[in-house]
């Protein structure tokens, strides 16, 4: 009996997700050109969804982790997710305005323009690592663009997702946004959507995109990978430390753009670790505190587990950075940990690692670097810690990532003026700011004939007149 209501139970989601999409498409086809001022007003709705109901979100997103950092989740999340809309609400006005663009030769007396339009109905899944800021921002683009959103958030991040479907729902009519709690991820990404984006593991990512195919439905896909930090000898090793480890232990290293492996100057390796084991005490004095975060759930921990032990039992040292921090499997609270004499054979550095373990390789100069970095696949975040614009230049132009920071570590998915993608094993398509208004736009090219096309002159039947204009414009140099 009970499998038969569960049956019932995922056909009513099943059916729930068709009817929504139903829904959606329709509005979108009597409606298919919001207005400027629709578009921040939607904007503005969702704002104020946001900061009214701050203290909420934090605690749903706490309650998914079992422990979440608070001010973690205000400064990586909601403030991010923030200033995102305030920001494209700035500039959402002039991204719709038709573009110019020039005019070929024989067409001269006409005009070319480009309309930015909405795509129509599209598919949001997001991770359960930054569940808020990985739904809002691509949501916050794609009501830019003037589209209609469905939401389907991580299976570890219902709390968030009920209360988001809830308040959101309060101020959106379900045909042009709606978070579908419990909607299978096999049911929503088949759905024949206009554009389709999704953060999560490069397996899953495949998964996607083959169901995506289906429909011929677009993709953005941001999928993560093992992000090499490089530091220099030129740059001070206790500095960099700092920054890093920083970045490398947010959300207990559940980051997809979080330093995944360093790679410091052999003259360095040892400022760098003494640096490390003075900095974390101060920081996390008891990672059995709110303000440590707990891995997402056993399966995750567990994994965690196994590969700091294989990397022991394949002789790395194993360097616990806070010396009176012990596991704590009930709360899932991982000690932090650096990993030296790693060796490719480890499963530390086969995988992105998604937790609080820090491997650090040591190198002797920049070619070294760059060959190893290139003999894996493309990452989708990339860290320079160098004060010389050579050695910056030599690893910049050598190497290939979705981003890059200089002289720390992940800031650049902040900069809302620059695009956020990755490239090959870590993603494609990119959004934030201007370009994720046109990811999620349709640049629709519009060319107005002139009154005198000059093209009659080129009606058949052709003669010899015909021949010499072709001669001429093919042998004129402009």
């Amino acid at each position: 009996m009970a499998q038969t209501v569960q049956h019932r139970d995922l056909a009513t989601v099943e059916n729930e997700a068709q009817r929504i999409f139903k829904l959606q498409r329709e509005a979108y086809l009597r409606h298919p050109y919001p207005s400027v001022d629709e578009r921040i007003d939607s904007l503005r709705k969702l704002e104020r969804v946001l900061v009214d109901n701050t203290a909420a979100i934090a605690e749903a997103i706490n309650a998914d982790f079992g422990h979440r950092s608070v001010e973690e989740t205000e400064v990586a999340e909601l403030f991010t997710s923030i200033d995102g809309v305030r920001d494209t609400r700035k500039h959402v006005k002039r991204w719709m305005a038709p573009q110019k663009r020039h005019v070929s030769v024989l067409f001269a007396t006409g005009s070319n323009r480009v309309i930015p339009m909405p795509k129509g109905v599209v598919g949001i899944v997001s991770p359960w690592n930054y569940p808020l800021f990985l739904t809002i921002s691509p949501l916050t683009s794609i009501l830019a663009a003037g589209n209609r959103a469905m939401i389907k958030m991580a299976s570890n991040s219902q709390h968030l997702a009920r209360l988001l479907a809830e308040k959101l729902g309060a101020v959106f009519a379900e045909d042009q946004v709606a978070v579908l709690p419990g909607v299978r991820a096999q049911d929503f990404s088949t759905l024949p959507f206009d554009h389709l984006i999704f953060t999560g593991s490069a397996d899953a990512g495949r998964t996607v995109m083959r169901s995506a195919a289906e429909n011929l439905t677009p993709v953005t896909l941001e999928l993560g990978g093992k992000s090499p930090t490089i530091v220099c000898d030129d740059f001070d090793a206790a500095e960099a430390a700092s920054r890093i480890l920083y970045a490398k232990y947010l959300n207990a290293g559940q980051t997809c753009l979080a330093p995944d492996y360093v790679m410091v100057h052999e003259g360095k390796r040892e400022a760098f670790v003494a640096a490390a084991k003075r900095i974390m005490p101060e920081r996390y004095p008891d990672i059995a505190s709110q303000q440590y975060t707990s891995v997402i759930d056993d399966k995750s921990y567990n994994r965690l587990r196994a590969t700091l032990e294989d990397a022991r039992a394949k002789g790395a040292e194993i360097i616990p950075l806070i010396p009176s921090a012990t596991f704590d499997d009930k709360l899932r609270k991982f000690p932090p940990h650096m990993i030296l004499d790693v060796t490719d054979d480890m499963v530390v550095m086969q995988n992105e690692i998604f937790g609080p373990l820090l491997p650090v390789k040591t190198y002797r100069d920049l070619d070294e670097v760059v060959a190893y970095v290139n003999s894996k696949d493309r990452p989708l975040g990339f860290y320079v810690f160098t004060n010389s614009q050579a050695a910056e230049d030599k690893l910049l132009y050598s190497t290939i990532s979705g981003g890059v920071t200089i002289n720390n570590c992940m800031l650049h998915v902040a900069q809302h003026d620059m695009p956020f993608g990755g490239i090959g094993a870590s993603g494609m398509g990119q959004y934030h700011g201007h370009e994720g208004f046109l990811e999620f736009s349709k640049l629709r090219p519009v060319f107005k004939g002139p009154k005198l096309p000059l093209l009659k002159m080129f009606y058949p039947p052709y003669t010899q007149k015909h021949r010499k204009i072709l001669d001429l414009l093919i042998k004129h140099k402009p």
